[in-house]
């Protein structure tokens, strides 16, 4: 008898369980519309109130560099949008810069962004100093550990970039405001978790997805401006963890990117956020002028 009372309450035990993960599964497949997904991921990320009242926004953490993707500001600044311009990292030019920037290192990293779409990206490697700028239309790039000691224009490619993506805030706080048009495509996993699938279409026609956590309605990944790496177009994914509170804002203190057709990844450690801080327009100017 006791036997029979055991079975049961654990056919009663498996029961219960597959129900719950029943649930679990019908709340992640809710009918919810992308309009309906962007308003919980805005509340979730702090809410378009606060978002909205940050003018300036300073990051200030280490980096990996080196290896397969050797692009660190690119990297800093994808982290922020998914959106970057680029400032590269290696180059044939300059005593023993390749040989070094294979090598994984951590690079000290401080990323400025002021409204609207400023941002200046310094990086820390060999005891140098590179600086990337971008004013809101043009930008400029400082690289003295390839021995280029003179400030250069971004390329077409580069201010291209810079200019098709968002401002401080991401692509999805205020969307229509900013002309675009977001819809769902489906459910895909990231990292063992469900997460709906947004594709963005910007005004410009540029397209770019985001993965929001169907549970917590954080941005889980993002993807990234598509990488030249072995003389062909490599897609980028970038990955957001440990999102902390910071001034009733979320923030992802780990980030790490991804590309496509390479095991190896680069990850970005933000130590410190300061939000509205004092930042001057010269500070976005072109360097040294």
């Amino acid at each position: 008898m006791l036997g029979k009372k055991i079975l049961l309450l654990s056919v009663l035990f498996c029961l219960c369980f597959s129900l719950d993960l029943a649930a679990d599964n019908k709340t992640a497949q809710s009918g919810l519309t992308a309009a309906q997904i962007v308003e919980k991921y805005a509340a979730a990320r702090g809410g378009l109130q606060a978002w909205r009242a940050v003018q300036t926004m300073s990051w200030t953490g280490k980096m990996d560099a080196g290896g397969g993707l050797n692009d660190p500001s690119r990297r800093v600044t994808q982290g922020r949008t998914g959106r970057a311009g680029r400032m590269e990292f290696t180059d044939n030019k300059g005593p023993g810069a390749k040989g070094e920037a294979n090598k994984q290192v951590q690079l000290p990293f401080v990323l400025d962004m002021k409204r609207p779409r400023k941002s200046r990206v310094e990086i820390e490697f060999a005891g140098k100093t590179a600086v990337q700028v971008y004013d809101g239309t043009n930008g400029w790039k400082l690289r003295p550990y390839l021995n280029r000691n003179d400030v250069e224009p971004f390329t077409t490619e580069e201010a291209k970039s810079e200019a098709g993506k968002g401002d401080l805030d991401g692509p999805l706080v205020d969307y229509a405001a900013k002309g675009t048009k977001v819809e769902l495509e489906g459910m895909e996993p990231v990292e063992g978790h469900d997460a709906y699938k947004l594709k963005l279409t910007a005004k410009s026609g540029n397209v770019q997805h985001v993965w929001i956590d169907a549970q917590s309605f954080l941005d889980v990944k993002v993807e990234g401006v598509p990488h030249r790496m072995d003389g062909r177009m490599r897609n980028v994914w970038i990955y957001q963890r440990d999102f902390r509170p910071v001034q009733g804002l979320m923030i992802p203190f780990v980030q790490e990117t991804a590309v496509e057709g390479y095991q190896e990844t680069h990850k970005m450690i933000i130590e410190k956020v300061a939000v509205n801080p004092k930042l001057d327009d010269a500070l976005f100017a072109k360097p040294g002028a």
